[in-house]
């Protein structure tokens, strides 16, 4: 099963950034995971002091392909979302991801001091000018995504959500319903139930795997986005797209 993200059909499973530093081993590790199919990599300008997003650019330049590239800005405290911050990371993004489009861009967090409509202002900036595609929010409620969305179109959210951490349920609904992907980050950061392990036996794959079944169950606008350095960890991470729960075994693990 695939879902529309950026105007592409893609696979369920992407590939999280935030530990990504530039070295020649992980320049090589992004351009395997792109062989291997990742549909989604997923950074931002704060992860790794910026290194994240160098790594992705030396590996991908002009980060074109069937695959997307998001990245984010406005993190760090009260002041970060203002508009003249967020112009002057896009821009520091552009220059490390060696490209002069992003197709995905997200407002990292919301400011306290700065209206959402403002800071969202400043990207629809760049969407006007063609240089970001679409644009996403992050750790947002249903009351900041419909303000998001009288400024913009919103492709994608992306909140802390698993099997475990249920705190934004309401706001999946509400993307599903409203054909917003949701991209629930630290996917796999939860103990689970102990059916996790049970199913997990049954299947003869990891509880790592059946979180991610989890969540593909749960939503069919859910992308998640598990980080990792190793690509055997990569393609194992992808393979739990094809692990089918029952009825029964999704509701033993909800």
């Amino acid at each position: 099963m695939t879902l529309n993200l950026a105007g592409r059909e893609l696979s369920r499973i992407g590939l999280g950034t935030n530990r990504l530093t530039n070295t020649q081993a992980n320049r090589a590790f992004i351009q395997s995971a792109v062989a291997a199919g990742v549909p989604l990599i997923d950074t931002a300008h704060s992860y790794t002091g910026g290194e994240s997003e160098e790594t992705i650019g030396a590996a991908l330049p002009g980060v074109e392909g069937s695959f997307v590239v998001a990245t984010k800005g406005g993190i760090g405290g009260p002041g970060r979302g203002r508009p003249e911050v967020l112009r002057a990371e896009i821009e520091q993004s552009f220059e490390r991801l060696r490209t002069e489009r992003i197709t995905l861009y997200y407002l990292h967090r919301v400011d306290p001091e700065t209206p959402i409509e403002e800071s969202l202002g400043a990207i629809k900036e760049y969407q006007d000018q063609g240089r970001v595609e679409h644009v996403g929010i992050s750790e947002v409620t249903i009351e900041q995504i419909e303000r998001a969305r009288r400024v913009l179109p919103i492709a994608a959210v992306q909140n802390y959500y698993n099997i475990t951490e249920r705190k934004y349920d309401a706001e999946v609904d509400y993307c599903t319903a409203e054909g917003i992907v949701f991209v629930p980050f630290f996917p796999l950061r939860a103990e689970g139930p102990r059916a996790v392990r049970d199913v997990a036996a049954k299947h003869r794959v990891t509880p790592q795997q059946v979180l991610l079944a989890w969540l593909l169950r749960r939503s069919p606008a859910m992308l998640p986005i598990p980080g990792t350095l190793s690509l055997e960890h990569l393609r194992e991470n992808l393979a739990a797209e094809s692990i089918q729960l029952t009825d029964a075994e999704y509701r033993s693990l909800s």
